[in-house]
């Protein structure tokens, strides 16, 4: 095991880490489901699904480097696409959120571990390459939202990780050096390699293995006790 660093801030991704990715592949299906059963079809709600996760991943795909761009934007044209009568934006949004609510789940690990965190002279935040509203909804759903200190979302950058910009601007909302500061992420290249650029540690939770990578966890319950702050 890696050797336990001296740190005063810990950084959370959302996708992947607190949130369970799964859910939310289940509540893009029920959100699909409902769509096709509510309004006008291109065609059955499989057909409907697949062709949402197409429009998506080209929506996302034709980003230009780290440049954000925004998820319900990318929702906004898979169901243009899959609908040949659109809802209005305030139905469609209503709608998403409360199959969201209903639908999303937390990893219990990663929420224990930061409420563990919460009691710890330790600065806790998000760094997270979500719309700022749903990142802020989601932690709130989870219960999580009061126990970070701050909060870093790509659609206020402008950029998503890996881009410097994302943990820099974190790091100043902390008021700690990189060498101060904890990255727990999922993905090798945004989380690990993007933390390791700027200075952070990195603890990969479902992230592939690499030289970025100074330690990994399958139950983030032990990075409370990685970091040393459990009495």
């Amino acid at each position: 095991m890696s050797e336990s660093p001296d740190v005063e801030a810990v950084f959370w991704d959302i996708g992947g880490v607190i949130l369970r990715m799964a859910s939310v592949r289940a509540a893009h299906r029920e959100f699909v489901d409902r769509l096709c059963a509510e309004y006008p079809a291109t065609g059955d709600s499989d057909a409907a699904l697949e062709q949402w996760r197409d429009v998506l991943g080209t929506y996302f795909g034709e980003r230009e480097g780290t440049a954000f761009r925004p998820a319900r934007e990318g929702y906004r044209r898979a169901i243009d696409e899959i609908l040949t009568v659109s809802p209005e934006k305030t139905e469609w949004e209503a709608l998403f959120q409360e199959i969201r609510t209903e639908q999303v789940e937390p990893n219990p690990d990663a929420v224990a571990a930061i409420e563990d965190l919460a009691d710890a002279p330790l600065h806790q935040g998000v760094i997270s390459d979500v719309d700022d509203d749903e990142g802020k909804e989601l932690l709130r759903t989870f219960g999580v939202w009061d126990a970070m200190d701050s909060y870093t979302a790509s659609e206020a950058v402008g950029r998503t990780k890996p881009d410097p910009a994302m943990f820099e601007t974190a790091l100043g909302k902390a008021g700690v050096e990189p060498a101060q500061a904890v990255m727990v992420g999922d993905r090798y290249e945004h989380d690990m390699d993007g933390g390791t650029r700027a200075g952070l540690w990195t603890v990969a939770y479902g992230a592939e293995d690499g030289p970025a990578v100074d330690i990994a966890f399958d139950d983030l319950r032990e990075l409370p006790d990685w970091l040393g702050v459990l009495e």
